[in-house]
């Protein structure tokens, strides 16, 4: 929805953000240390995007992922992808069984993926095969089986673990899966103040139990709110220079051309555009704004964009690229001179 006719109404604005932030402070409370992560988690849930957690194994990815559940009150299933992972482990099969009349008959037994909420741990453990059959799950929230295509429930989350691909027995995801998470984010280490915190606060590692969870209607309240976010046409326009300024043919900045193979696709705007509605709902206000776009955009594209050889080279990373084109992209292609208004063509 992007009609400024359809205004939201103050007070179910104040509520959601209220709501929005009570959900926060108890992610923080939960799991201590991490609250800019779990930040950009929460609005990846508000703009109903799947989310990618990288980080070496035992930093927590699983424990934030488990948590929210319990939170917004989903309903939560959880996949531990290994090698010798199937499709139909996570789609479902249909199976052979005998009915009431004593014929056979082929019965759909549903997989762990008909869910709210699908915790795809370790995600690039699995084959190719594996993590391919997730792709019309995720973009088109069903599953299709012979011949058949059953909806996924709604929500639908997918909230994906990965650990760093130089360690062994990892399959790179393809373009086209990275492509569907709203946001990739790195899960770093503990910093000491938090190992001490954990240690003297969480016997055994065990987090506290939640005090506080969104019920299914208040859930539901968010997601109005987020529908109603409106996006001014000149916030649209800087999301659409920004992610058309990652193509190396666009000649926006020397080191796009130099470094970058290919760049975002249309799915990345949509993405930043979704994402955006989300900080602004979370600071409260009816419309986005120019910094939203700016939290968002680099968890939004630092998956998305591909980086050639000399980008490695270089020690070139997509999220350092990013940064430099948010700084060289201005809000708008606008310029004043002398009182009077001009277009410039390159911004």
């Amino acid at each position: 929805m992007n009609d400024p006719k359809k205004l939201i109404a103050p007070h179910d604005l104040e509520q959601a953000s209220r709501q929005a932030h009570q959900v926060l402070a108890e992610l923080d409370r939960i799991l201590i240390g991490r609250p800019a992560l779990h930040r950009l988690v929460f609005i990846g849930i508000l703009s109903k995007g799947h989310i990618l957690l990288e980080g070496l194994p035992g930093v927590g990815k699983t424990a934030l992922i488990k948590t929210l559940g319990q939170l917004l009150s989903l309903q939560f299933s959880r996949v531990q992808f290994t090698p010798d992972l199937m499709p139909g482990d996570i789609l479902g099969a249909h199976i052979l069984q005998q009915n009431s009349t004593g014929q056979r008959e082929m019965v759909f037994q549903p997989g762990p993926v008909f869910t709210n909420i699908l915790l795809a741990d370790e995600i690039n453990r699995a084959s190719p095969k594996t993590q391919s059959a997730m792709l019309e799950a995720m973009q088109e929230k069903s599953v299709t089986l012979l011949g058949t295509t059953r909806r996924l429930p709604d929500p639908f989350f997918v909230l994906a673990s990965q650990n760093p691909i130089e360690l062994e027995g990892t399959y790179p995801l393809p373009e086209a899966q990275l492509d569907r998470f709203l946001f990739k984010l790195e899960v770093g280490a503990a910093s000491s103040e938090t190992l001490r915190e954990i240690i003297t606060s969480r016997r055994h590692g065990e987090p506290p139990v939640p005090e506080f969870s969104l019920g299914a209607a208040d859930l539901a309240s968010l997601f109005a709110v987020m529908n109603a976010i409106y996006l001014p046409g000149a916030v649209a326009d800087y999301i659409a220079r920004l992610v058309h300024a990652t193509d190396p043919a666009s000649g926006s900045l020397p080191q796009i051309g130099e470094f970058v193979h290919y760049g975002a696709s249309p799915r990345a705007a949509i993405a930043v555009a979704e994402a955006a509605r989300g900080v602004a709902l979370l600071a409260g206000r009816p419309s986005v704004g120019f910094a939203d776009v700016r939290e968002v955009f680099v968890p939004a594209l630092n998956h998305r964009v591909l980086l050639n050889y000399k980008a490695r080279f270089a020690g070139m990373t997509s999220g350092n690229l990013l940064n430099i084109l948010l700084k060289s992209i201005r809000e708008t292609d606008l310029e004043f001179t002398d009182g009077v208004r001009t277009v410039t063509e390159n911004s």
